[in-house]
């Protein structure tokens, strides 16, 4: 079984000479996440073997440490590790700035570590030094268990990973054993692609209904929002690019998350979703929110009403639609809203055009469990099991995130590398786009699906790995 451990993470190495160590590291992460006594000391002395040079290379040692440490930056501390003092305040240290920190006890048999010694080419330890470690790690093996850290752990695979997939593991191997059913959908989110925009989004379009995506939703706004990249990048209108993904494809359902509910007179917004899903094929969601772009509002001239005038709105829109996709042509008459004729021709092909809420507040969900159909939420697994608590009937529980898939830890790496800002760090990165492998996903939506939600959407930050999120989605087909 790998081993996940929660980024950032300090890493203490313990255990005797020639017992695997610096070999281990090695293997598991990258050169830069490493501390080694070995190498400092070849740093500050004529080499690796430069006993006379250990004090200072120690010296230097503890200061890297620190350094690091108090940047937040996973740190693997490879030495022998078979001082105490050493090890609690490093363990201390990672403690005050809020790291998990582990050990890994290198127990390997006396025999075969003083047998990899003799085979040495460089670095061979005399027979009594290493005599002597070994007697030390007898003791050391005692006083590991009580010291404290998150986890004892004996080598083996391992992987730092973001906090949502330290649990990954055995999330995917429930849905391997009894699998559930779960729906996909793509959020697309920039438009700083290369190339006619229309063909691009014709492309990306019919990649995701062929790997399996269930929806294709868009963004509701007139220009880029500042989390997501700059004011002036191309930015589509939601609905009209609705209306052409709508020819573009053919089975996709077809949405806004989620359409400003200042943004358009709402007996209007009802007309255009209704026309989408005419012209869809009975394929159109319908999203509104509260809308909190206030920038995007004095860009274009328009109020932006306080937040209870714009609950008072929401409330009233998600009794209205409804009425204006119904039967009939009565009158609506709400708080705010007043609509003395809900006439709208054609009628939506589906017989329950799906309302959904995007927001997670109290009063949202307050009024989504009332009159939505659906909520779309973010955060993490306890975060979505607490919101499922508050609401106040069962409705569709939906939830978005960005999403980085890699087909294992070597391309997801070369993803992070690519993909991440340069003033960023890449576990930080990784944390902010949810990076993970194919397996890490299916464990990660597994637990959202046990946390209650039918449908998870996915901001990608490479479109690119369209393909691959088809692995993901395909765990989850019944």
């Amino acid at each position: 079984m790998e081993l996940k451990l929660p980024a950032p993470c300090l890493v203490i190495l313990a255990g005797p000479g020639a017992a695997g160590k610096s070999t281990w590291a090695a293997e598991h992460f990258a050169p830069e996440l490493i501390v080694s006594s070995d190498r400092l000391r070849a740093l500050v002395g004529s080499g690796e073997d430069d006993i006379a040079a250990s004090t200072d290379a120690f010296a230097l040692l503890e200061e890297v440490v620190e350094q690091r440490i108090g940047r937040r930056l996973t740190t693997v501390i490879d030495t022998l590790g078979l001082d105490r003092e050493r090890r609690v305040r490093w363990l201390a240290a990672a403690r005050d700035a809020g790291m998990a920190c582990v050990a890994v006890a290198f127990d390997t048999p006396a025999d075969e570590c003083r047998r990899r010694n003799r085979e040495r080419a460089e670095k061979r330890i005399p027979a009594d030094v290493l005599t002597s470690q070994l007697r030390a790690w007898r003791g050391v093996k005692g006083e590991l268990a009580g010291e404290g850290y998150d986890d004892l752990l004996e080598p083996a695979a391992a992987r730092v990973v973001p906090t949502a997939f330290v649990e990954s593991g055995a999330a995917r191997a429930r849905q391997s054993e009894a699998p559930v059913g779960l729906r996909f959908g793509l959020q697309l989110s920039s438009y700083t692609h290369k190339g006619p925009t229309a063909e691009w989004i014709r492309e990306v379009a019919g990649r995701a209904e062929a790997a399996g995506f269930d929806a294709i939703y868009v963004m509701d706004h007139f220009r880029q929002i500042p989390q997501v990249g700059r004011a002036w990048e191309d930015f589509l209108e939601s609905w009209t690019t609705l209306g052409y993904l709508a020819a573009c494809t053919t089975r996709v359902r077809l949405g806004t998350l989620v359409s400003g509910i200042t943004y358009r007179n709402v007996a209007h917004l009802g007309k255009i979703a209704a026309t989408l899903d005419v012209l869809s094929g009975g394929r159109a969601v319908c999203g509104v929110g509260l809308a909190w772009f206030e920038a995007e509002h004095k860009a274009y001239g328009w109020t932006f009403p306080s937040v209870s005038e714009r609950y008072a709105l929401l409330e009233d829109a998600l009794q209205l639609l409804p009425v204006l996709w119904g039967p009939g042509n009565k009158p609506f008459h709400g708080k705010v809203l007043d609509v003395p004729d809900t006439t709208c021709y054609p009628r939506p092909l589906q017989e329950h055009l799906p309302l959904l809420v995007g927001g997670s507040g109290p009063r949202t969900l307050r009024l989504a469990s009332r009159y939505a159909d659906a909520v779309n939420v973010f955060g993490d697994v306890a975060a979505v099991r607490e919101r499922a608590k508050q609401l106040r009937k069962p409705i569709e529980l939906t939830h978005l995130s960005t999403t980085l898939v890699g087909k294992d830890g070597n391309q997801l790496d070369q993803l992070i590398r690519t993909l991440r800002p340069r003033n960023v760090n890449p576990e930080k990165y990784a944390a902010t786009v949810n990076a993970g492998t194919v397996d890490d996903q299916i464990g990660r939506f597994r637990e959202l699906s046990e946390a209650g939600v039918s449908e998870v959407m996915l901001s990608l930050p490479d479109l690119e790995t369209v393909e691959v999120v088809a692995d993901v989605i395909s765990a989850f087909r019944m």
